[in-house]
């Protein structure tokens, strides 16, 4: 039995209860999170025990454990769970700031542990695929999209709190770009300065960015939080007669042979971003296609399109 603890017990981190109590031989043990509450009604359907913070979690017999935390609650929690030596899943995004990221990444190498971190999109079968169309294309542009609305969780409008749409949402966008098209080497991008609504809300309601990658290819990156629906998530990416359209969901070709459309299920990914680190824990199959040290490549991208927007300086990456 593969031994389980997590650390939040918000949204994302029901979810992978569920997915991880739907594996065989895998059981949550233990749930700990700020609102005593929230643990306790996650931890019941479970079977787990409520923890009353890290430090009691880390003291239950676990295999492994999750944090899911906001991004401003990252750092203490991965301290204590590297210092115990427990193999670490880290959902996105991984902090609010290079610092934090940097300085947990550099302990994670020196202790050598097991990592992974929740970039599922990388598990989806039309993003292989993709990758296969262009193994012996150059990219050329790539043009990527995140159109949605503002979670409602207090947190999220505030910079310091979320790092805004880009660090929070658009991370996703830019790590496909990444896994797709190669690194990214500078960043110019601009804010439209007007908060989308709401109580205390400073983050930009809109950010547009231009991309540089180290291939030659150009990109850019459009993000707004204004609207009351998801709109769009995904990537286009344009490369000598090859147009793909890469999203959650699915996968348009269009080439000399004309157009085709593969239907992608979102929700495979999402389990199999958890089967992949279990099986990993238990020294089986090693398909973690994103480690903490890949995770915080995608981070130090956001962070600069983020910085840049807010500056309108251009950033190095």
């Amino acid at each position: 039995m593969t031994r389980v603890g997590l650390v939040g017990a918000g949204g994302v981190a029901q979810r992978h209860a569920r997915v991880l109590s739907s594996l065989p031989d895998v059981q949550v043990t233990a749930v700990t999170d700020v609102v005593p509450e929230a643990a306790a009604a996650l931890a019941g359907p479970h079977g787990a025990r409520v923890a009353p913070d890290v430090a009691a979690l880390l003291n239950e017999p676990l295999d492994a454990v999750y944090i899911c935390v906001p991004p401003f609650a990252h750092g203490p929690a991965e301290r204590a769970v590297i210092e115990a030596g427990l193999p670490l899943f880290v959902e996105k995004p991984i902090s609010v700031d290079i610092t934090t990221a940097q300085d947990i990444a550099d302990t994670v190498a020196e202790r050598g542990l097991l990592t992974a971190v929740g970039h599922h999109w990388r598990y989806l079968a039309v993003v292989e695929e993709a990758r296969k169309l262009l193994a012996d294309r150059p990219v050329r542009l790539v043009t990527g999209a995140w159109l949605d609305k503002v979670p409602p969780v207090g947190w999220w409008p505030l910079r310091e709190k979320s790092g805004g749409p880009i660090v929070e949402q658009a991370a996703h966008v830019l790590d496909l770009a990444r896994h797709l098209a190669g690194e990214v080497t500078s960043v110019t991008a601009a804010g439209n300065g007007t908060p989308p609504a709401g109580d205390g809300a400073d983050i930009d309601g809109a950010t547009a960015a231009v991309l540089r990658f180290a291939n030659g290819a150009v990109g850019t990156l459009a993000a707004t939080c204004v609207l009351g629906w998801k709109e769009r998530a995904g990537l286009e990416i344009y490369a000598d007669g090859l147009a793909l359209h890469v999203s959650e969901t699915g996968l348009t070709v269009r080439d000399a042979d004309g157009e085709r459309t593969v239907d992608s299920d979102p929700e495979s990914a999402r389990v199999a971003v958890d089967r992949a680190f279990i099986a990993a824990v238990r020294g089986e199959e090693q398909d973690i296609r994103v480690p903490y040290a890949e995770a915080l490549r995608t981070h130090a991208l956001a962070l600069a399109v983020a910085a840049s927007a807010a500056t309108g300086e251009t950033r190095d990456v």
